[in-house]
């Protein structure tokens, strides 16, 4: 892609040949083995034994400590991964895409070259997740209890980004990981989880401004250390092992939001490791 570097996050070596027809940069995360070709979270100044609690924030932290200084301002720098990819168009939505995307069709919809829709953007988030529109079988699986106590709960504007992270990653949790935020963000972090009923899909996100990249990555990795001191690594289950990942997940939405003009851009589902594509 001319004027653009984009990384995509994989678990496994299957997926090269494909990478390198799309000129993505293969990156790989956990323990597998990788040829040369591949960068690796685990190098050089890396947190990558964390790789289990923070996801893809190991290669975040590994490509600002030994990648970024290194790049050209003014370059499109994108994340992606092996599930959730970037659209090509913004025509149809995220679950609009998700919903019938398949081998045959994976390589019409999947992002080959930066979007003249972004123009002179620097930022691009993905499209956002609504989290005040639930089923009530999905209320009664995972926070039956909890709304049956809160019944206010049951009406759709009152649901939030908090509400949404109490019920399924531990209730008070991102209260308690709010207090330890610097200062300067913590009460606006507070309000927006509060406030807002959506946030951005999936912790990616393209950007053309290396101090932006440095200031996000700086911020955040600051609090995730301190939310360490909280919470620890003795973290069971899909919803809380991961759980540095959620907390950021939340919080790039609220902090380039904050910092930053954006654009969001449609994210679709499609697992290459169980569904192997060649493109």
């Amino acid at each position: 892609m001319q004027n653009s570097k984009i990384y995509c996050m994989c678990l496994h070596e299957h997926h090269l040949s494909n990478l390198k027809k799309l000129n993505y940069v293969p990156v790989g995360l956990g323990k597998n083995n990788f040829s040369s070709e591949w960068l690796r979270d685990n190098k050089d100044i890396n947190i990558s034994e964390k790789n289990s609690y923070y996801g893809e924030y190991t290669f975040y932290y590994w490509f600002w400590k030994n990648i970024l200084n290194t790049l050209n301002d003014n370059t499109w720098i994108g994340f992606t991964g092996y599930r959730y990819h970037w659209s090509n168009n913004n025509k149809f939505s995220s679950d609009a895409i998700s919903k019938i995307i398949n081998k045959e069709n994976f390589k019409d919809y999947i992002l080959k070259e930066i979007p003249k829709e972004w123009g002179d953007t620097k930022i691009i988030l993905g499209e956002e997740i609504f989290v005040d529109n639930w089923k009530l079988s999905k209320i009664l699986k995972h926070g039956g209890k909890y709304f049956l106590k809160n019944p206010k709960y049951f009406l759709k504007k009152n649901r939030n980004i908090k509400l949404h992270f109490d019920i399924f990653h531990g209730q008070n949790i991102l209260d308690r990981a709010i207090e330890v935020l610097n200062h300067d963000d913590r009460v606006d972090f507070k309000d927006f989880v509060n406030s807002q009923k959506s946030f951005n899909r999936e912790n990616l996100f393209f950007c053309r401004s290396k101090k932006t990249i440095n200031d996000y990555f700086t911020s955040v990795f600051n609090w995730l250390l301190e939310c360490e001191k909280l919470f620890g690594f003795d973290l069971k289950g899909y919803s809380q092992t991961r759980l540095y990942a959620f907390l950021a997940e939340r919080y790039i939405s609220f902090w380039f939001k904050k910092y930053t003009k954006f654009k969001t851009w449609p994210i679709f589902f499609y697992d290459t490791n169980k569904n192997k594509i060649v493109l």
